[in-house]
């Protein structure tokens, strides 16, 4: 608050305040009147030049302001919180400023980095050990227990590392063996962030490296559904092997994070329906993040896995909010999607987020032709319509 302070004395021009809500009226104003009715106002009939500003001008909202792009973005902040990432220029306002700046700097280097990559050293170490020992047992209520116990204090040296600070809500309707827990997802830390108070059974893409040598030693101690690439990718198959998990209620329950790719943590986008065409129980979790001590947003587009940690554990805290939502059956009536989207209507309601219809898939994917043919046809229509063809 004193750096906003000093911050608006300092400048000798009025500046627009930071964006407080990610719900906003924007930097332009749409207009959302239908083609039809926009083109009529230029013309009566026939078809005109002049037509094609009425696309340019759509082309122009969608690039400057759109509702997909923006939340793959780090979250505005009202006021900056001594990081350079959230704003580079503000440590040059004053030397006073400056001055406070650098001592966080050495404090959060060489001081709080070390510590925290000690930490993260033991926590990883621990975890692919203990779950390989653990693996060697044979299947018993005792190698379930032990499971569990390596899964939870492993994670919380890895919350320990992050200097995690985590309040949870609403205990009562924590996930149980033979549910699925779904929830919104920032960050690859949100695992972590949910089992440091409890155990779940992941679910994902196998990978090589460092996180390769994890799922197959975590594997070995707990049912974690991990697929290969290609299976992946048939729809069939993963719906098969997660019905047969959940059908099995001395499992523990499974973790999804349907959007499918991480959001900055503003809003919630389209969940996808094959996590809610399994069956069973669905136990929302609703994960909010206090962006005024570090962004734990990962924008996998502009950093790899590696850059995104040093981000993390370089910052002051990860200070976040977790709710546990009553947990809810889909209706006779109501099909995948239509559960899908109450689930997460529920989710966002309750971490205060925007609801957004999206695919999240559209952070790296192009444009479909058939959107683009989609438009065409309906302005083609429109002409037959009025006589002009």
């Amino acid at each position: 608050q004193w750096a906003t302070i000093r911050i608006e004395k300092g400048v000798k021009k009025p500046q627009p305040q930071m964006l407080k809500s990610p719900v906003a009226n924007g930097i332009i104003e749409r207009d959302e009147t239908p083609m039809e009715k926009e083109i009529a106002r230029l013309h009566e009939v026939d078809f005109e030049f002049s037509d094609i500003f009425y696309f340019c001008r759509k082309g122009f909202e969608a690039i400057v302001e759109d509702e997909v792009t923006q939340r793959f973005s780090s979250e505005e902040l009202v006021s900056w919180n001594l990081l350079t990432r959230t704003n580079v220029n503000f440590h040059y306002i004053s030397l006073r400023l400056t001055v406070v700046w650098v001592i966080g700097v050495i404090v959060r280097y060489c001081f709080l980095l070390p510590l925290r990559f000690t930490l993260a050293a033991i926590g990883i170490t621990s975890m692919i050990v203990g779950t390989t020992m653990v693996g060697q047992l044979p299947n018993s209520s005792v190698k379930n227990y032990l499971s569990e116990l390596v899964h939870l204090t492993c994670s919380r040296i890895l919350v320990r590392a992050l200097s995690g600070t985590i309040h949870y809500h609403n205990k009562e309707n924590k996930p149980q063996k033979g549910g699925i827990c779904v929830a919104n997802h920032t960050s690859p830390i949100d695992a972590i962030i949910l089992t440091n108070d409890g155990c779940y059974a992941m679910v994902g893409q196998v990978h090589g490296g460092l996180m390769g040598v994890i799922q197959r030693a975590t594997v070995k101690a707990c049912p974690h559904v991990w697929f290969e690439r290609s299976e992946i990718k048939d729809r069939h198959l993963v719906t098969k092997r997660l019905r047969e998990h959940v059908a099995d209620k001395s499992k523990l329950p499974i973790l999804i994070f349907p959007e499918g790719t991480c959001i900055n943590n503003t809003s919630v986008m389209m969940f996808k329906k094959g996590s809610f065409e399994i069956g069973g129980t669905i136990y929302p979790v609703a994960i909010k993040y206090d962006p005024q001590f570090g962004d734990a947003f990962w924008n996998s587009s502009k950093y790899n896995i590696v850059s995104y940690l040093l981000r993390i554990m370089t910052s002051w805290a990860i200070v976040c909010n977790v709710w546990y939502l009553p947990p809810m059956v889909r209706k006779e009536d109501e099909d995948a999607v239509q559960f899908a989207n109450r689930v997460r209507s529920a989710i966002a309601h309750q971490g205060g987020l925007t609801e957004l219809p999206w695919d999240g898939g559209l952070k790296r994917a192009k444009v479909k032709d058939t959107f683009k043919e989609e438009q065409q046809k309906n302005y083609s229509k429109m002409l037959v319509r009025n006589g002009s063809i």
